[in-house]
């Protein structure tokens, strides 16, 4: 015996608009919310419709405020952070828009502060292993290889 609860429309979206209010989101998370609601093609429209008239779901804002925070908090880099904005389905543009909300500055030292420190974290003996490390660790972050590389020339001659 099937249990899953049916919602209004008026419910649902109630329901969306405390969970936009909560967090930003993206019309591909909102969407699958939906979807998990079990609610019909029409009623989903209806309730995305809504939704981007009263601002609560924004995708230049959920851009901006992903980009800030997973850079400021996880240390991602632009590579890592554009392929995520993809994978939420944000088109280029809005990825290009977002990515501006870093400012330079703040980005090479993020960068270089967490080479060094994870640098000092390396045990490894031989040094291709360190460097190895070292790039795996920059790279599965999104830093842009050429900043990696000059950073490992650097750190290990």
């Amino acid at each position: 015996m099937n249990l899953s609860k049916t919602y209004t429309v008026d419910e649902a979206q109630k329901r969306l608009e405390q969970y936009c209010a909560y967090q930003e989101r993206c019309h591909k998370e909102v969407t699958q919310k939906l979807y998990d609601m079990k609610m019909i093609p029409e009623a989903r429209d209806q309730i995305i419709v809504h939704l981007l008239q009263h601002n609560f779901l924004n995708e230049e804002r959920f851009a901006k405020a992903f980009v800030r925070g997973k850079f400021r908090i996880k240390k991602w880099g632009k590579q890592r952070l554009q392929l995520e904005l993809k994978r939420k389905d944000i088109n280029n543009t809005l990825i290009a828009i977002a990515l501006k909300e870093i400012d330079d500055v703040d980005y090479y030292e993020t960068f270089n502060s967490l080479a060094e420190r994870k640098f000092e974290t390396i045990k490894a003996s031989n040094t291709q292993k360190k460097r190895k490390k070292l790039a795996d660790y920059l790279l599965y972050r999104g830093w842009e290889s050429h900043l990696v590389y000059d950073k490992i020339r650097e750190l290990i001659p």
